[in-house]
């Protein structure tokens, strides 16, 4: 049998976490000097766009799942 963790998902730590990778990703490359880094960094923009929706997801989720968790 699989355990049960211990501790629930926080969906809503997951998802700030997710944001602040996203906006850093997105917005380094005006702030590099170097160019081979600004050009490493800006190629990595879909990645920065899928973090940043990804982690507004998980918040959404988590609000979801708290309003549907107070309703008796």
């Amino acid at each position: 049998m699989a355990s049960k963790p211990s501790r629930a998902p926080r969906m809503a730590e997951r998802g700030v976490l997710c944001l602040l990778i996203g906006i850093a990703v997105l917005v380094a490359p005006y702030f590099l000097q170097s160019p081979h880094w600004h050009d490493m960094i800006a190629g990595a923009a879909t990645v920065g766009w899928f973090a940043l929706v990804l982690g507004m997801a998980l918040i959404v989720v988590d609000l979801v799942q708290r309003a549907k968790g107070k309703r008796p």
